[in-house]
């Protein structure tokens, strides 16, 4: 899967970016499911998140 450098924003294959040596994460988001059991967590940790960039 492709995957995104979290520091320096670069794409790559790799767990671990060969230009600034960051980690990297899944650059695609979840799978939609209309039986999503975990859609609540979902939205409370976004309202979270966004609450705290706020303040």
């Amino acid at each position: 899967m492709l995957r995104k450098c979290r520091k320096c924003g670069r794409y790559t294959l790799r767990e671990v970016c060969p230009v600034c040596g960051a980690r990297t994460a899944v650059a695609h988001p979840p799978r939609f499911s209309p039986v999503d059991k975990y859609v609540r967590y979902r939205i409370l940790l976004k309202e979270m998140c966004s609450s705290r960039a706020k303040g």
